[in-house]
């Protein structure tokens, strides 16, 4: 299948020309459809840029709808058919492509800023350095593009745009979406409470999924909900991506450093030596998040317990 084959607009997929809207009357399921409606149609409008790759941030705002998506469907995706968990993991597929080459980004980003600030002796053996992980970015960025220009990511499109489209209900099964943040939230509980005093670095990142999967719940929630139930949720909303922040700001010191230990092992003098620079920083970044995750986690357990007080 040739790129320009491939469905590129909300209209090429069958979705209507506005976006799909729910209100607090709405049933469960019409949340989850607009939900998807309005995840892909971002997806859709992210994709060109992503492509051309002219700025990161198209690639990440494109892996976020993806996500939110696969979160949706996850936690509600009962309530719009069968074909829900099947696409859930085809967009898991597509996740891996875009995490490997956003990764990248963060970390190249990252490096340039700390680099900037070194004395310009070693600015040199800096861009060396930083140009290793562009050679990997473009072979990363090459997998993805034969991803985007596959069948199996034209079918993944079709597929998701007819969950928007699906007329399934659950009349039986009442599901209300404030109601089901409880189940993300003790899970979130759950794991925090089983972490000793110093979590390894996979435990922490663990935890991060958890707080993720319970802000794209409060996402989809706040929809549903009636003006003062929604002002608290708005503040959950705050108090996820707040947490996310802390724990994602570790978890790229730990990548960080992981990768500049893996350079040292093959780098000329001057690279190690600035690679030893920045592996330094990263551990003491490392440190300040785990100093300060726990404050995190408080204002996201207070503020969903808020919503059942």
């Amino acid at each position: 299948m040739t790129t320009e084959s491939l469905p590129r607009t909300p209209a090429e997929l069958g979705l209507p020309d506005a976006p799909v809207e729910a209100g607090p009357a709405d049933p469960a399921g019409h949340h989850v459809r607009a939900k998807l409606d309005r995840e892909i149609r971002a997806l859709l409008a992210y994709e060109p840029g992503t492509r051309s790759g002219a700025d990161p941030e198209d690639l990440h705002q494109m892996r976020v709808a993806l996500r939110r998506m696969r979160s949706v469907l996850k936690l509600s995706g009962r309530l719009v058919g069968d074909g829900a968990e099947p696409v859930r993991a085809e967009l898991g597929w597509l996740g891996q492509s875009l995490g490997e080459v956003r990764d990248y980004d963060v970390l190249i980003g990252h490096l340039r800023e700390v680099i900037a600030d070194f004395e310009v002796r070693d600015q040199a053996a800096g861009h060396r350095l930083v140009s290793r992980f562009v050679t990997e970015r473009a072979a990363a960025k090459r997998r993805l593009t034969q991803a985007l220009t596959s069948a199996r990511y034209s079918t993944l499109l079709r597929e998701v745009s007819l969950l928007t489209r699906s007329t399934a209900e659950v009349p039986d099964q009442p599901h209300d979406l404030v109601g089901g943040l409880a189940k993300p939230h003790r899970k979130l509980a759950k794991a925090v409470r089983a972490l000793p005093a110093d979590p390894p670095d996979d435990d922490l990142h663990a935890l991060r999924i958890h707080g993720k999967k319970l802000r794209y719940a409060a996402e989809l929630a706040q929809t549903s909900a009636k003006k003062k139930r929604a002002k608290r949720i708005k503040a959950l909303i705050k108090a996820t991506k707040d947490f996310q922040t802390v724990l994602g700001d570790h978890q790229d010191a730990v990548i960080a450093a992981e990768r500049m230990r893996a350079v040292l092992a093959t780098a000329d003098g001057e690279v190690g030596f600035v690679a030893g620079r920045i592996a330094e920083r990263e551990l003491a970044r490392r440190a300040e998040a785990r100093a300060a995750w726990r404050a995190s986690w408080a204002a996201v357990d207070r503020a969903a317990k808020a919503l059942h007080a």
